[in-house]
């Protein structure tokens, strides 16, 4: 293969004999694997752009049941010859309309020092810049530019609604606290060329950042409002953001100890598990068989079908394969494509810095399998 994608992480290494080798992260929009050079020297690592786009001949191995990427040959990626929307994924979703729903959620607030503390947030400009780019994660759920809002909102709306059930629950405060549990991510996570960790988000992380941030943002409201913003209410949003992850071995610095921070908690991995459960099992290139590798975060393998689409679902497959077999049947007429084979391209030879490169390689494996840029 060889193609223009995305380099992260990247580590100079040596083997047990001393040899070096390089291990970095390659990904495109569409996956990312761990990508490795043997044989490396100081030179080709410095020559390595961490967190920029680089162009790579390789191939694709099986090592212990996990696909990686050997690199044989790099160079660096012209102007023009890649589109970023290739190598960076990007929510579906229209990021104003969520950015608009957002705030019409935080206005319902009724507690004038709890909408104070979260009005300090959104008059933030370049927090909210970066809210609206950030990923939620590096690998997992939403794990893609505008991710981060993207899974604040769904909570937020499951938080709505679900408020409704349980009066005693104090709608504002679990409303707030999802909204603040992750925005330090725009601080945590790297996101201009590729997703990686900042020196911070890895020395100190989300979680304690985000409560750190309370801290500042309730001195600013406090000078907004006029009067100071209750202790109390300060510790309760902190231990919030603290205690999200639910349990310690997950990351979370305190365990949920109020009725608003449990549900907080139940909310937000709900919105993150329920997102990756999906991507595994109905998402692109997820067909190829019943079930999904080993996931970490499931402790098993999730099984793909939806075995009760609904009846509409259903007529509209069925006209579909009928119409399929009426083109199939002797005197129907080809299509513009007929006799090619669906994926492929006809080979095309290029000279590019010397290397003359036969046609688009391509591989059978769903990781790779291409799919339409989004327009910006």
């Amino acid at each position: 293969m060889e193609d223009v994608f995305i380099i992260s992480n990247k580590q100079l290494a040596a083997t047990a004999s001393g040899k070096f080798y390089i291990k970095a992260f390659c990904s495109d929009r569409t996956a990312q694997m761990t990508a490795r050079i043997w044989n490396a020297t100081r030179e080709m690592f410095a020559a390595m752009p961490d967190g920029g786009m680089l162009r790579i001949r390789g191939r694709i191995e099986n090592y212990q049941n996990n696909l990686q990427l050997i690199i044989e040959q790099m160079w660096a990626a012209k102007d023009g010859t890649f589109d970023i929307a290739d190598l960076m994924p990007h929510t579906e979703r229209d990021v104003d309309q969520m950015c608009q729903r957002l705030f019409e959620i935080c206005d319902s607030l009724r507690n004038r020092h709890l909408k104070a503390l979260v009005r300090a947030y959104l008059d933030d400009e370049e927090l909210m810049n970066n809210f609206c780019r950030a990923p939620a994660a590096m690998n997992f759920h939403h794990a893609f530019v505008g991710g981060l809002l993207e899974h604040t909102l769904n909570a937020m709306e499951v938080a709505d609604a679900v408020c409704k059930f349980y009066p005693k629950l104090n709608r504002d405060l679990v409303v707030a606290g999802v909204f603040v549990h992750d925005l330090a991510k725009t601080w945590e996570l790297s996101y201009e060329n590729a997703f990686s960790y900042t020196d911070g988000g890895q020395l100190v992380g989300h979680i304690v950042k985000g409560a750190i941030w309370v801290e500042q943002k309730a001195l600013d409201a406090q000078k907004a409002l006029g009067e100071p913003i209750p202790r109390p209410l300060i510790d309760v949003i902190e231990h919030i953001i603290l205690s999200h992850h639910g349990e310690p071995e997950f990351g979370a610095a305190r365990l949920p100890s109020t009725p608003e921070a449990i549900a907080v908690h139940v909310i937000e991995n709900l919105d993150a598990k329920l997102m990756t459960a999906l991507q595994l099992t109905r998402g692109e290139g997820a067909a190829e068989s019943n079930w999904t590798e080993y996931q970490k975060m499931f402790n098993g393998r999730l099984y793909r079908p939806d075995t009760a689409p609904s009846d509409e679902a259903g007529a509209a497959a069925t006209e579909a394969r009928a119409g399929e077999t009426a083109a199939m049947q002797p005197g129907a007429q080809a299509g513009p494509q007929a006799g090619a084979q669906p994926g492929t391209k006809s080979p095309e030879n290029r000279e590019a810095n010397g290397v003359v490169v036969v046609g688009k390689l391509s591989i059978n494996n769903p990781l790779f399998e291409s799919s339409p840029a989004r327009k910006r």
